[in-house]
């Protein structure tokens, strides 16, 4: 299996913006298409950015024109720009593999909270 490491999230206001980092211990990264995942309390995980090598970007309606999902296949990391957060985006957010779980990404990550209140 590998680590999934993610950072960058914190608290913020309504309105501001935070950048995800995921970093990936395996150098094969770039065969997987890679997604965050984002869980709010009570609620199921949910697939929130997904992005394929070479590939185009797809979100989730939720956050589709306020986030961003890119790769860095050359540092096997996966980012997420996150602009014009609403409170309903507070969650744990994770990164893996889509669908997750495939190959060696058995295992998911401690995550990284993001909290948007004023």
């Amino acid at each position: 299996q590998v680590q999934l490491v993610e950072s960058g999230g914190g608290l913020v206001q309504p309105g501001g913006s935070l950048k995800l980092t995921c970093i990936v211990s395996i150098i094969s990264f770039n065969t997987y298409t890679m997604g965050w995942y984002r869980q709010a309390p009570g609620k199921q995980r949910e697939l929130v950015a997904t992005l394929a090598n070479g590939g185009t970007p797809k979100y989730a309606g939720s956050v589709k024109g306020r986030f961003t999902i890119s790769r860095d296949n050359s540092h096997n990391t996966v980012y997420l720009q996150m602009n014009r957060l609403q409170p309903e985006d507070t969650a744990v957010y994770y990164c893996n593999t889509d669908p997750p779980g495939l190959g060696p990404f058995s295992s998911w990550g401690q995550g990284t909270q993001v909290t948007v209140s004023s």
